[in-house]
């Protein structure tokens, strides 16, 4: 359940940005976590960005 909760915030950076305060709002976490949150999205998103499309 832990995991399904991860992957569940972490795609809902994905899809509205990496907004921390966003996250924090949604799910009720606390900034540290949020912040936490929103940089891997933001990596993820830039990682994708320098991906050829194929």
């Amino acid at each position: 359940m832990e995991r399904l909760r991860v992957d569940r915030q972490l795609e809902e950076a994905l899809v509205h940005g990496p907004d921390p305060l966003h996250l924090a709002e949604v799910f009720g976490l606390d900034e540290k976590t949020a912040m936490r949150y929103a940089d891997s999205a933001g990596a993820l998103l830039e990682q994708a960005a320098e991906q050829p499309l194929r």
